[in-house]
């Protein structure tokens, strides 16, 4: 005669929660490209707790809104607020709330054997920028307002032929294969997070500018409580933590 197990119901209970995380679809997130260094890890810190995968797809926020009007989907898409906007008058994202995931500034970045220099006035970057063989930035947003920190500074038609314009992942290349004085500038998180990479500074005072990101769930979503989820997570206080520690604020 078999024996009859009784569960008692706290311990049904957890197995219940547990059964529902492991069983937690995987959620697909498109981001902009200077989120994906330090979102990886706020991401691995989601699987952690929940057991739900998380696909992240990263691409400049106008790549990102290109795909979405082209038919890709997703279930949660983090760009800047610009391009939620747009995506809102398309149908792609419903009305609701927006928060506001963090900011990312910009820097420069070198071989990681280089001498660090003081960047930290207008008249000190200038005269450092005035120094280099090469410098690299990219073709989008980040880069075209550090082209125009060059045209304040006054420095844009002496740098020209220094200057090399490159994908937002390539503004590295030259500093990795040529000398200490090949010099990359770029969103924060990516020099910061690049291995080979030195750090240098961000831009300084009024120089600086900030690309703010906010997350919403897109409205073809097939897992919108999911999706809703994740995005309470990211502004939770261990997610900020993590955003911080990788250069997003």
């Amino acid at each position: 005669m078999r024996k009859r197990v009784v569960v008692p119901a706290a311990v049904a209970a957890g197995l219940l929660v547990f059964t529902g995380i492991a069983q937690a679809a995987a959620l697909k997130v498109m981001a902009d490209s200077p989120l994906g260094p330090a979102l990886s890890k706020v991401a691995d810190l989601y699987r952690q707790e929940t057991r739900t995968q998380v696909e992240l797809v990263l691409a400049p926020s106008p790549v990102v809104k290109q795909k979405i009007d082209a038919g890709e989907t997703a279930d949660v898409v983090l760009v800047q607020p610009d391009f939620v906007e747009e995506l809102t008058k398309s149908g792609k994202v419903g009305a609701g709330d927006r928060p506001m995931i963090g900011r990312v500034g910009i820097g420069l970045g070198a071989r990681a054997d280089s001498p660090a220099p003081d960047i930290s006035t207008p008249g000190k970057l200038k005269e450092f920028l005035l120094g280099v063989d090469t410098l690299s930035f990219n073709k989008v947003q980040s880069g075209n307002y550090f082209a125009k920190v060059l045209e304040r500074l006054g420095i844009a038609e002496t740098l020209k032929p220094k200057i090399v314009r490159t994908s937002p992942l390539g503004i590295f290349e030259s500093a990795l294969k040529g000398k200490a004085n090949d010099i990359a500038a770029g969103t924060i998180p990516l020099i910061a997070t690049t291995s080979g990479i030195r750090y240098l500074g961000p831009l300084p005072g009024d120089l600086q500018v900030y690309l703010t990101y906010t997350a919403v769930p897109l409205a073809s979503t097939p897992q919108p409580e999911a999706a809703e989820n994740f995005i309470r997570f990211l502004t939770s206080a261990k997610a900020k933590d993590t955003f911080a520690a990788n250069g997003v604020n």
